[in-house]
């Protein structure tokens, strides 16, 4: 059986978690103390919750990123992990946590750790990608940082993005009663390009010309009303459209092929939409632990694939920032993805599950 550990840190952890679990044709047990999501095809295990006010030394002397003395929730959850570390999980999966990976590696468990963009050169990073015995990278090998020391990139399956629009890939004599299907009713089917520019229902701020679709996720600080209304005066003939978790797109996948320009924060998930509809694109970095988004939106920009900008531009840049968009393109998406990185993740555990259990 194989245990997947879900950062509960928004939903993109738990998204991609389920894209991949369902391509699996093994056991699969989530861990998380996030809900379990409806298309999740296996067990799921509830944690509790370790935030904490006050923590007391939750970094050990800065040895790890998480792990709060006499927190009983934190406590917990470890253990609830390690009884079935002990039992019978037979590879971990972590999306991603270095406390969790180290445990599952100190009670003898291989793991596999789901790489993320930026600086983890630091010490606890170090630790957690050093010590497991694979590593899962959700973007393109021609896309991935050069600055990975050698025995990271030896170990990583370069999947390609990781989007809810892909086309699941379904595996010869696996029943699809365990792979519950992935779309709702009523959307475009996935890996086409809808021919939906200057369909009506948009949603957008004005009628008439030229549409601009902005894609914005919580915990960032630096961007508002203010600066969206800036970026809407100083662009005549443009309109603009603003979905975030607090006005949700009720097509998400439409709206991305309507547009013909998506504006978007550069987190993972996000980005893999965008990759999935060849969206053309701008996409901004939110300032975020370890230079996380401000390493994708340069690999972005670095491949040609679309605007990617490591902050939020002035609003006299935008109608120039819009045009480049518009001349970019986005058949350059197809560096950044495959179209079926859940099902190359899928196939690598499974691959060392069986190297493993053989």
């Amino acid at each position: 059986m194989i245990g997947y550990y879900i950062h509960h840190q928004g939903l993109g952890h738990r998204n991609r978690a389920t894209q991949i679990a369902r391509e699996l044709t093994v056991p699969v047990t989530g861990f998380s103390s996030l809900e379990r999501p409806e298309a999740w095809p296996g067990e799921w295990v509830q944690l509790p919750p370790d935030v904490a006010q006050d923590p007391v030394d939750p970094t050990a002397n800065d040895v790890l990123h998480w792990a709060p003395l006499e927190h009983p929730g934190y406590r917990e959850r470890m253990g609830l992990m390690a009884q079935r570390l002990r039992s019978d999980v037979e590879l971990m999966v972590t999306d991603t946590s270095a406390e969790v990976t180290l445990l599952a590696r100190l009670m003898g468990v291989p793991t596999v750790v789901m790489a993320m963009r930026g600086d983890r050169t630091d010490r606890t990073h170090r630790a957690a990608y050093d010590a497991a015995t694979a590593l899962i990278a959700p973007w393109s090998r021609e896309t991935a940082e050069t600055y990975w020391p050698e025995e990271w990139t030896r170990k990583t399956t370069f999947t390609g993005a990781i989007s809810r629009f892909d086309v699941p890939v379904r595996v010869p004599g696996f029943s699809a009663e365990h792979v519950p299907g992935a779309y709702s009713s009523g959307e475009p089917a996935p890996g086409e390009r809808a021919a939906t520019r200057g369909a009506s229902g948009s949603g957008a701020s004005d009628v008439g010309g030229q549409r601009v679709l902005v894609v914005w996720g919580r915990g960032g600080t630096d961007v508002g009303d203010t600066e969206i209304e800036a970026a809407r005066a100083a662009t005549p003939g443009w309109s603009w459209t603003v979905r975030s978790p607090e006005n949700p797109s009720p097509d998400l996948w439409r709206e991305l092929h309507e547009a013909d320009v998506v504006v978007s924060h550069g987190g993972n998930n996000a980005v893999a939409e965008l990759s999935a509809a060849h969206s053309r694109a701008v996409v901004v970095a939110q300032p975020r632990p370890h230079d996380e988004q401000a390493a994708t939106a340069a690999a972005l920009e670095r491949g040609g694939i679309c605007v990617g900008l490591q902050h939020w531009p002035d609003a006299a840049a935008w109608p120039r920032l819009l045009a480049r968009a518009r001349q970019l393109g986005g058949s350059r998406w197809d560096a950044w993805r495959h179209g079926d990185g859940a099902y190359r993740a899928a196939r690598a555990l499974e691959d060392l599950l069986h190297g493993v259990t053989s």
